[in-house]
């Protein structure tokens, strides 16, 4: 994927363009349509994925005092249908769609965090986001979502510490035992990210999990800074 310049970037209420690729909204679903060039290694990705929601959030949430970072859980419950010719690689599944924004920087509001999904029995979705503010201050917060899209505050499950990345960086999860929860895959290992699947145990259910860790002070090294133009190319 690329960051790119003010001149490549459009949108109206239902289209987001950005360089070659777009996003559409067309009151039932959101399609993605992805024209790119991979990096380290300059190949093609091409392709289009369809997300359908079957749950529509009701529901924004502040994740600091003063409201500066907002998280919605968009489309806690959606069907994914994944087409693409460069690789060619399809598949669809149950997923999942949410979006931060706020009026700074992540890296100015919060050291890191951690967040996980697992969709229940009946319709529900159990989410759980929790992490330090740049403050020092804790935050957290654990959601079940059902299939209407209100979202239930629960009391917060049992910590478990799962094990770092290779690049070191912390994993948490949480879950209704200490030993309830396990990598299952290591989907994404980056200086600063990642992306994991677990099984679990959530609101007394056996689960498959999805969970991400980020460092926001590990993102702010100058070291990761320097590297990120070479797995990310700026393009005007």
């Amino acid at each position: 994927m690329t960051e790119r310049g003010n001149n490549a970037l459009w949108r109206d209420r239902t289209l987001l363009k950005i360089g070659p690729s777009q996003l559409h909204w067309d009151g039932n679903g959101l399609t993605i349509d992805i024209d790119e060039k991979a990096a380290v290694i300059p190949r093609a990705v091409r392709g289009r994925i369809r997300v359908t929601p079957e749950v529509l959030g009701q529901r924004r949430f502040r994740l600091d005092p003063q409201g500066r970072h907002v998280w919605e859980p968009l489309a806690p419950r959606s069907r994914v249908d994944v087409a693409f010719s460069d690789p060619d690689i399809a598949w669809s599944g149950h997923g999942y769609f949410d979006a931060n924004h706020g009026s700074e920087p992540l890296e100015d509001g919060f050291a890191d965090w951690q967040w996980s999904r697992a969709h229940l029995k009946g319709g529900d979705t159990a989410v759980i986001y929790e992490g330090k503010l740049r403050s020092g201050n804790d935050f957290g917060m654990a959601l079940r979502i059902g299939r209407d899209g209100n979202a239930e505050v629960c009391e917060m499950p049992h910590g478990v510490v799962l094990p770092r990345t290779g690049w070191a960086i912390d994993r948490l999860t949480r879950a209704d035992s200490a030993a309830a929860a396990r990598v299952r895959a290591t989907w994404e290992d980056t200086p600063f990210y990642s992306r994991t699947a677990l099984s679990s145990r959530m609101f007394g259910e056996d689960v498959h999990a999805v969970h991400e860790s980020l460092s926001l002070d590990r993102f702010r090294s100058p070291i990761v800074q320097w590297m990120l133009p070479w797995r990310m190319p700026r393009r005007n």
